[in-house]
Formats: structure tokens, sequence, C-alpha cells
């Protein structure tokens, strides 16, 4: 893999294993592991302001032997401050704690998202704290901060929502931190329904809606906004459809033959979740056949770089 984590070829499969019946992160990704019948390139967790990472359980998991896995952690530094007021360095002294801790516990590239989809909480009015400009400012403080205090092996992860609706904001692009700070550019759409958001593979990659005619799709955006950098989908997912059991099962076929039309993306990081108050049941074992599906396209070549 190259220096940024990049894979030679194809792409990373990845998960973020949530707990399906009140069973703990590891057994959940074990669980996941023994149904898709191989080991995860990324494993993905969430952190928030004061807590320390990777945690000794997380750190098992990325050097398991036979199984090493690449951590991808989403964090929140806020901890109940703004986004300018984490730019203006409120949450110094826990950057330099966190910082201390990965320099003297990990010492391996991760990758690091900085509040990730932040686009559904931008208040743009000046003085809010949480303008595109403010987001922008706390994601590259927290990367130089953790820099400048040693923990220089972060991989870095700009991480969207990726929508039609946000990307047509005025104030979209002001969110970028700079290519200096991001080494990735990520975004987590998801399949399901029976209306817009049922479609196509080329949707979990390049979704447009007639409704927002000037947004060319994630995809096209990332790679004409920021060209050579590697995307990755940091959560996606597939629910049921409605009337319709053979359409999950049918889009993680689709997906096999397909992925490779978009190079771009060199990580694919699933949802497996029982229920989400919007998507559904992106558990891939939802169905007998939805689980054949998504087990026999992750065992592709594609996916095993």
């Amino acid at each position: 893999m190259g220096t940024k984590l990049t894979p030679k070829c194809g792409t990373w499969w990845g998960v973020a294993p949530n707990p399906l019946a009140g069973e703990s992160w590891d057994r959940a990704l074990t669980n996941f592991e023994n149904q898709i019948q191989r080991p995860v390139n990324i494993v993905h967790y969430y952190h928030s302001s004061g807590q320390l990472f990777p945690t000794a359980s997380e750190i098992a998991r990325a050097n398991q032997p036979g199984k090493e896995r690449l951590l991808l952690i989403n964090y929140k530094p806020e901890g109940g401050k703004t986004w300018a007021q984490v730019a203006a360095g409120a949450q110094d002294q826990r950057l330099n704690q966190l910082a201390a801790y990965i320099k003297a516990n990990f010492n391996q590239p991760f990758f690091l998202t900085i509040h990730h989809e932040p686009e559904e909480e931008v208040k743009p009015t000046a003085g809010s704290g949480y303008t595109a400009q403010d987001y922008r400012a706390m994601y590259r403080h927290v990367v130089l901060r953790l820099r400048a205090q040693g923990a220089t092996r972060i991989v870095t992860v700009m991480n969207y929502i990726g929508l039609p609706k946000w990307g047509s904001q005025p104030w979209f692009e002001n969110l970028y931190p700079g290519n200096d700070v991001v080494d990735w550019i990520a975004y987590d759409p998801y399949i399901f329904g029976s209306g817009s958001y049922w479609g196509p593979v080329s949707d979990l990659f390049n979704r447009k809606f007639p409704e927002y005619p000037k947004w060319p799709g994630f995809y096209s955006w990332a790679t004409q906004f920021a060209p050579g950098k590697p995307l990755m989908l940091a959560e996606w997912g597939v629910g049921e459809q409605p009337g319709n059991p053979a359409g999950k099962p049918d889009f993680f076929k689709a997906l096999g033959s397909q992925a490779k039309n978009w190079p771009a993306v060199k990580a694919m990081v699933y949802w497996n979740a029982a229920a989400d108050r919007t998507v559904g049941a992106t558990r891939i074992d939802s169905t007998t056949a939805s689980l054949q599906a998504y087990r026999n396209t992750g065992l592709m070549p594609y996916f095993n770089p």
C-alpha cells in the first residue's frame, strides 16, 4: 500500500460492525467476518472529545495475527464547544493529550476523520460558530495541532454526507480544509426505500437529483475539485426495497461487476446495522440471498487488494 494507505489496485473492503443483538463491537466484528468468510481491510470506530484512541481493543483488532486491519476513526473534538471555539484553541489541552497517547501507543498509520458529515450542522449566519468557514478552521486546527504534537502518522479523511442537497449549498466548497490537511475525501451514500433513494449502482457513487440540476454527483465533483485524492465510501449501506426482496441482493451482485467503473474510490466501508430510522436494516444478513450476494462480491479480487 502507499504511504497514505492507498491500495495498489482495487479497493479496500471494510465495515462499521454495529452490534446487532447487544453484543460488543469486538464480537460484532468477529460475527461479520465469519459471515463473509474473510477478514475486512478496514474497521470503523467512533470517538468524541476527551476519549483517547485507538483503544486497547481497537489496537488488538488492528494487529490481530493473520487478520491485520486498518483503523478508520471518526473523531468529534468539540466537547461542547463550537467549531469556531475549537479552531481558536479551546480544546488544545485535550488535543495535546490525544497526540501524546497516539504517539506512545500506536505508532502505525490509521485513517482519522474530523467531525464527519458536517453539512447538516452548518449555521451560515456569521458569528454562529458553525459556519462552513468555522468548520474548515476547526478541521485544520485539529490536524495541525495533532501533527505538531507528534501524531504524524495519521491519514486524514474529509468525510461529507455527499447528498445533492448539501452539495448545492452556496457555502459547500468552503467546508474543504485544504489539500495539505486532507489525504482522502469520503462520503456516506445509502440505497434504500422505493423512491429517489433507491437506484442503480451509479447512485451509490455519483447520486444526482433532478431538483438540484447543478450538482454533478459527488464522485464527479470530488474528482474535479481535488484531482488525485483517493475517495472512500466511509459509510455505505443498502436497505430492503419494499415489495422487491431481490432488490438488495441484486444490488450487491451488480456492485461486484460495476465498482471498477469508479476507480478513484479506493475504500468501501459498510454500515452493518440492524435498523436505522431512515434507511432501515442495512445488515447484510437481512435475508439469506442478501448475505450470499454480499459475501460473493466481497470475495472478488477487486475487493481484496
